[in-house]
């Protein structure tokens, strides 16, 4: 006998117009002002991403929702534009904000509000359209990325311009989306196919181990994913050696970075810490800034709020 499951048709969902967005696209940051942070590891980290582009090695930026809710959506396409980030990778989080900003200009929404009320992600038109879009791409046998950015450039959303995702799709350059079953509120809805969803999650995760085959040279900065970003790395990175390796072939010298706004600054990153050390358990710690790169890599940490980082950083690569 199977367990009894939730019955989603009964929820009450709400229109998107009711509800109140956390984040609108009057706070996008413009790529073009000048960001002034100063900090020693950016030029580093500025020069290592021209350098790879020069190499025509991979650059692979793993995004959390916090990089979109945060404004950076200008400033990280310019820079794919421009050819200096050949993959960003995303959570189910981000990617759903991206497409919100897209669809109506304004994303998130006041957690402890709408939990309280029994709301929280249970709302129309976005959440059903974008299912729609995974729907759609799994019968075309597309990723997750790639059926989203499709999804907003059929139907012309007003605020395109303002999304990683279709600005992606629009350059033919790989965005792709790592799904976490459980985790995102447009797995809320009645619309959510479980199996579109996993097939198109697959599908980017051999994309973006694809892309990461090409590292040696190359560079992978991490942005507010504590558990997603390092996990999904360690298992590609793990793959795409395994292939090199039977070439006679190295994936070993190459750059990474975690930028987060745990005070680790001062520490030594290079070596991951004892795990009666309760920053064990910071995956990007261990996992980006030590293992992955102990055998001929470089790592770098940086503290702080990625609105203020990742405008930085883009601006010292762009005008160095």
């Amino acid at each position: 006998m199977p367990f009894k499951q939730f019955d989603r048709s009964r929820l009450k969902l709400k229109p998107i117009s009711e509800r109140v967005p956390g984040f609108t696209l009057d706070n996008m940051i413009d790529p073009e002002s000048p960001a002034s942070l100063e900090h020693a590891s950016l030029d580093i980290l500025a020069d290592r991403v021209r350098k790879a582009k020069e190499r025509k090695s991979t650059v692979m930026w793993m995004l959390g929702a916090s990089v979109i809710h945060n404004g950076n959506g200008l400033v990280l396409n310019k820079l794919m534009e421009e050819g200096y980030v050949t993959h960003y990778a995303l959570n189910g989080a981000a990617a759903f904000q991206d497409f919100e900003l897209a669809m109506v200009g304004g994303t998130m929404e006041n957690v402890m509000k709408y939990v309280g009320e029994g709301q929280f992600g249970l709302w129309t038109e976005t959440g059903d359209l974008f299912n729609e879009a995974l729907k759609e791409g799994d019968r075309d046998g597309l990723g997750f990325g790639e059926s989203v950015g499709r999804m907003i450039d059929r139907n012309n959303f007003p605020y395109k311009q303002n999304s990683v995702l279709w600005n992606a799709y629009k350059l033919r350059l790989p965005a792709t989306v790592h799904h976490v079953f459980g985790c995102d509120v447009y797995q809320e809805l009645m619309s959510f196919d479980g199996a579109a969803a996993g097939k198109a999650s697959h599908i980017d995760f051999l994309i973006y181990t694809q892309s990461i085959m090409n590292l040696e040279g190359g560079a992978f900065y991490n942005f507010g994913s504590r558990t997603i970003g390092p996990e999904v790395y360690l298992k590609a990175l793990s793959m795409s050696r395994n292939i090199r390796f039977q070439r006679n072939e190295k994936i070993s010298r190459f750059t990474t970075s975690v930028i987060d706004v745990l005070p680790l600054e001062g520490q030594n990153v290079h070596e991951a810490p004892p795990k009666s050390d309760p920053r064990y358990y910071f995956r990007p710690w261990k996992t980006i800034l030590a293992r992955t790169v102990a055998d001929g890599g470089e790592s770098y940490y940086v503290a702080g709020e990625d609105n203020i980082i990742i405008p930085a950083l883009a601006h010292k690569i762009r005008k160095s």
